[in-house]
């Protein structure tokens, strides 16, 4: 369930629940939630799959049991869009924040940050721009370069395409971990993705069966 790489002289733990723990500190990182993003589809009148949001906490709640967690960080997009703010996604996250009280909670403010809004104060969440430094690492939404922190980012979704005997192909969710930038997955169910490829410079860390590991 965890593969662990050392980054920058830190270690880091990724998870097969598209997530990065960071041990020392006890902080979970986690990139594009989109909490809500069906509830924002529906209100458009789009025929999309219910429970996405309780499917994404129960997610996260089987993270923070696993590991000691004092801190989550979001890498941007909490929330999908204004139809994010519908009662029934609100609500879940209230209640989940209920039984969660002491957990303190960043969101590192992302594009669908922008259009959403910020979460609702009563859910207890610090919202800053990018980038966050902490140790070693500039912890962003969006992959650009910073001048001397290594990048820890979301915004891509970054998926890779396993190719089978002829036609045959399965596309997995992933890590790509580069020289100075190095991405998450996004952790909402219902997100889709953009294919990436591994380099010289860039390793991929498939998520696959409850299972991460690395290619090559």
């Amino acid at each position: 369930m965890v593969c662990s790489v050392i980054l920058e002289g830190e270690e880091l733990w990724l998870l097969a629940d598209k997530a990065v723990y960071w041990p020392a500190r006890q902080c979970l990182l986690i990139a594009d939630a989109h909490f809500g993003k069906a509830s924002a589809y529906r209100s458009l009148g789009q025929p999309v799959p219910q429970g996405t949001t309780t499917e994404n906490l129960q997610r996260l709640d089987r993270v923070l049991s696993a590991y000691p967690c004092a801190q989550v960080i979001f890498l941007g997009d909490f929330l999908h869009g204004p139809g994010s703010h519908a009662s029934g996604t609100l609500s879940a996250l209230r209640t989940w924040r209920a039984l969660n009280p002491g957990l303190r909670m960043t969101l590192i403010r992302g594009n669908h940050d922008k259009r959403a809004g910020d979460p609702p104060v009563d859910l207890g969440v610090e919202v800053v721009p990018e980038p966050l430094l902490m140790g070693p690492f500039a912890l962003q939404h969006e992959p650009d370069a910073h001048p001397s922190h290594h990048v820890l980012a979301g915004h891509v979704h970054p998926v890779y395409r396993l190719r089978g005997k002829g036609r045959q192909s399965l596309r997995l969710s992933c890590f790509q971990i580069g020289p100075r930038i190095s991405l998450l997955p996004a952790f909402g169910a219902f997100t889709g993705g953009f294919a990436v490829e591994q380099d010289n410079d860039r390793r991929i860390f498939v998520i696959g069966d409850r299972e991460v590991w690395p290619l090559g």
